[in-house]
Order: structure tokens, then sequence, then C-alpha cells
């Protein structure tokens, strides 16, 4: 137990009630960094916790599985800047280690709280509920896939520990780990403590050479350009980004996991670069800059298309929160944001290259062949034109983000997918935390049938939250990529009457569609139905693919 001292009580000896608790002080610090949710599911090693979170300002939102509460936590990071999940012990903790570790994989900054034994329960080390080997156990396994953890298990440094831990977070924009026993929850603050100072500065020396350096070679290509990836996302830099690119007249590329941090309209955008895995016009524009500026930029297998990229070191300044390369240099202590700015305060004039490439590749007067099968290649072409410019788009693995690929994204249109770490199942609940974050833009989710069927029942609390999500399930009968990468019966699944899940909530507007006529129709009533989801069952081929997956697991074959 932990006892009041001198710092909780007052000069009559009466306790002093506004002096912190560790509990109070993690969920203020957590609502003046702006979180509004955390999901999760509650336990009784949590459940202290939980009743404090309930009396704040911050809403819970609990969920069906505690792999779904980091999807949804992974995903509204992603749309608001930090997101959140609490729940018990290993048995909890541990279910959303996948999750987590997506998380941190493509820089998402997620807050992992846990619960634990209390410190007076393992005297003699007894074998309590949930307990995996040690009690250390779930601590160990977090620490591999965050950039930061902590146990608070001492009222003089937890305080200062949950600040160091979400500092972390915030600077690296990477998932954290707290682990609270349930004992400290209520503990008191027993030592002064004051807020840390914020992020360091970049080093001006090193900012300042480094900016000389890019300038001089900007200035001296015939076609500079722009590669921008996840991390202008991450770091919300897309307004300086588009400033830069406007001042310049650099046209931009994006890579797909970085697809939607510019205007896919805007005239200076040059497509999605994917190596020979995009298309080809792309891969072309962007290999023949004779200068590459390369902003915030993840050199993944995916992103570069199997490695069939073919960037040049020597033509290549690569800027990430984590270093700076300019041809063969190396800068360090230098923010990107920083870098960013600078280069635009820079106002430099540069040599304009050829226009880029049509961005849009999609036919704008799409007709419905009302009686043809659907294809992969006309239902995305139909979602391309479904889109508004403030709707956010959620893909999951396999054709459902290599087909969204090519859609066309607006100006506060948000695209988001796990297409790093790829990881099945994380389109619905990522609905859930994209549509928690940010109310006001409907989201549509492409999901295939074998990832519907590992996370899909997370509509359950889509329905509980009043959400109105529109999923378009790509019913091909397996998972495709990885039969057109090695063919076998390990690749169907049981078939689902996906339309008819509406009816297991009560709620929602289940259609199944098998031909263009009936895609064309069920879109429009999706559309229109704003109360409920909507769940669309997409008919295809077993063998159909768009183009660029047809090009990936080309690509793949040769590898497996």
């Amino acid at each position: 137990m932990v006892t009041s001292t001198a710092l909780d009580t007052a000069r009559d000896g009466t306790t002093n009630p506004g002096v912190p608790t560790v509990g109070q002080y993690l969920i203020d610090r957590l609502h003046a960094l702006g979180l509004k949710h955390i999901f999760g599911i509650p336990g009784d090693y949590v459940l202290t916790l939980y009743k404090m979170i309930e009396a704040s300002p911050i809403e819970l939102v609990g969920v069906t599985r505690e792999d779904n509460a980091g999807f949804a936590a992974d995903a509204y990071a992603r749309v608001s800047g930090l997101g959140c999940v609490c729940v018990t012990y290993c048995a909890g903790g541990l279910s959303l280690c996948n999750s987590i570790a997506g998380a941190y994989a493509e820089k998402s900054p997620v807050i992992v709280l846990s619960g634990s034994p209390g410190l007076s329960e393992r005297v003699h080390n007894p074998l309590l509920h949930h307990k995996v080997k040690g009690f250390e156990t779930q601590f160990e396994v977090f620490e591999k896939i965050t950039v930061a953890s902590a146990v608070l298990s001492d009222p003089i440094t937890a305080f200062g520990e949950i600040d160091r831990v979400l500092e972390a977070a915030l600077r690296y924009k990477r998932p954290v780990y707290l682990e609270i026993p349930r004992d400290m929850v209520l503990a008191k603050q027993v030592a002064p403590h004051r807020l840390p100072a914020g992020l360091p500065p970049s080093d001006p020396d090193a900012l300042r050479e480094a900016l000389d350096e890019t300038a001089a070679m900007l200035t001296a290509a015939k076609r500079p350009m722009i590669l921008a990836d996840v991390e202008i996302h991450r770091f919300g830099l897309q307004d300086e980004l588009l400033a830069l690119a406007e001042q310049t007249g650099m046209p931009i590329a994006t890579t797909i996991l970085g697809k939607s941090v510019i205007s896919e309209g805007h005239p200076l955008f040059a497509g999605v670069y994917e190596g020979a895995m995009g298309r080809a016009e792309v891969a072309e524009y962007v290999e023949q800059a004779d200068c590459l500026l390369m902003l915030g930029c993840f050199m993944t297998d995916i992103n570069l298309g199997i490695f069939t990229a073919k960037l040049d070191p020597a033509r290549c300044i690569d800027a990430t929160s984590e270093d700076l390369r300019i041809r063969y240099h190396h800068y360090s202590d230098v923010r990107l944001e920083d870098f960013l700015r600078g280069l635009t305060a820079r106002a430099l004039t540069l040599a304009q290259g050829p226009p880029p490439p049509r961005s849009n590749q999609f036919d704008s007067t799409w007709v419905a062949d009302q009686d043809a099968p659907v294809t992969t290649g006309r239902l995305f072409a139909r979602l391309n034109r479904l889109l508004d410019k403030s709707m956010t788009v959620i893909a999951d693995i396999g054709d459902s983000l290599f087909g969204a690929a090519d859609l066309s994204m607006g100006r506060e249109t948000e695209f988001i997918s796990p297409a790093y770490y790829t990881s099945m199942g994380f389109a619905v609940p990522a609905a859930l935390g994209a549509g928690m974050a940010n109310p006001g833009s409907r989201t549509l989710v492409v999901v295939g049938d074998g990832a519907f069927q590992m996370t899909g029942m997370e509509l359950s609390t889509i329905v509980r939250q009043r959400l109105n999500p529109i999923i378009v399930v790509l019913n091909n009968h397996g998972y495709t990529t990885e039969r057109f990468l090695l063919e076998g019966p390990f690749n169907d699944i049981q078939e689902w009457a996906f339309h008819k899940i509406p009816e297991v909530f009560g709620t929602g507007l289940g259609l199944e569609v098998r031909t263009e006529g009936e895609l064309d129709a069920a879109l429009k009533q999706a559309v229109a139905n704003t109360s409920s989801f909507s769940l669309l069952n997409v008919h295809l081929d077993k063998y159909d693919r768009s183009p660029a997956l047809e090009r990936l697991a080309y690509r793949l074959s040769q590898i497996v």
C-alpha cells in the first residue's frame, strides 16, 4: 500500500484532495493532449482506472476484441494525431500485440494502457489469473513493439515516467506502453513534479548546412520533384508540403502508404509511385527526375514495388523524422518539420520539367452495363465516382488496397491502409476509430471477404456508436493475393452471406451485388442511407484481380 506523506496532508492533518493520483494525472495529461476517446475492454486489473476514465471528459469506447481496439486506436491516431487503448493484464494486453506492432511499423502514435496485479498481490510470486511466466512478461513483450514503455510501480517516479512516455509517442509517432498495477491507480503524488519543457529543436548549424546543400542541389536540377510519404501525414505537414510545391512548382508523387497527403486533383500531383508495380507513366516520370526530394518516406518493399523502384541515391534528398540524407551525406538532429519549413522559407526558383501525367485513370463517365458481371476494375471505377471531397477511404489488404490505390482522393479526403505491415482485418475496426475521430467525414471501407471474416463483427460497436460507413466486401471466395502466389485449397474460405449480416444487429442496410446494374443501384442506396451502416456483398470471379495486384503477384511469385 502507498501511504500519504507531507505532500498530500494539510496543516490540520486532513488529506489534501488537491494532490493528484497517478491515475488522475495520466487521464488529465491524455485529455490535455486532445484525446477524446479510449478504446478497450475492461477487466478486473483495470476496473479502477476505467471508473476514473468514465468520470472524465474522455469517452470509453468498448469493443468486441482487444486486437480490434488496437486497430481502431491506430486509425483514430492517423486521423486525430493520437490514439489510446486500455485493456487488462496479459489476456487483454497480449491480444493487442498484432495491431500495436502494425502501428509501430507504420508510425502511428497509440498509447497502450494496461492494468496489472497490484504490488501487494505479488508477494511470494503467486499464480494469479492472466499471469504468464513472470509478472514482467507483458512489459517485456511490449518493449519490443513500442518506442517507450514503463511500469508505474513507484509514486515518486510515476508522474515523470508518464510524461517521458507520452512525449516519446508525440516525438516519434509510434506506440508507447504504460502498465499500472491496480493498487497504484489511486497512489498520490509524493514529490514535486513539473511538466517537461517540450520537444527539442533542430540543431541550428546542422539545419542551416542541410538547407544550403539541399538548395544547391535543387537549383542545379533540370527536373526536380517531390516524393511524399506517410510521415507527412503523421506530423501534420500537408499544408507545408503543398506550400513548398506551389512556391517552387515541383510536382509531387506519393507512395501508396502516403496516398492522400495532397489532393490528387491538384495540377502538380504526379500519381502514386510504386516502382514496376504501379502505373508505368508514373514510374517513368519519377525515375527521370534528376533531383528527387523524398519527404517522410518509408523504403518498404510494398512502397518500392517489391524493390523494383529505380531511385539513385546520388540524385536523392531523403528527409525523415529519424534521419536526413543528402546524396551520401548524413545530418543528425534535424527535425523533418524544421527542414520542410526552412526549405519553403528559402523561396527557391527552380527549373520546371514536363507536366505530370494525368492522375485519374478512371473514366469519369462510368455507365453500368446492366447485366454484365462486376469485375474488380469496374468496381473501383464506380467507387471512384462515389468519392466526395470529405470522405475517408479505408482499404484492407489485397486487392482492396491495390485497387484503391488508383482512386482519386480529393483535398480533404483521407486514405488509410496498413500498406506496410499488411495485416488483414484492419479495415472494419479502423472504420470505428476513424469515425469516432472525425464524425463529419463519411467512411468508405473496401475489404476482402477473408479479412472481413477476421474482424468484421466490430460492426457491433459501429452500430452502438451510430456510425454510418459504407462497407464494400470483395467476395472473391478466398485469399486472392495468395492464390496468385501459389494456388491451393488453403486459399479457400467458407462462403458468408455478408449482405444478411445487418439482420444480426437489427439495423443496417445489406445489399447483394452480382451485376454492374446492381452495383450502381446498391451504391446509390448506400449513399442515401445515412442513419446506419451499409454493407455491399460484391460477388467477383475467383481469379479476377486488379492490374496492380497482377503486377505485384508476379513479382512476389519470383521470390516465394
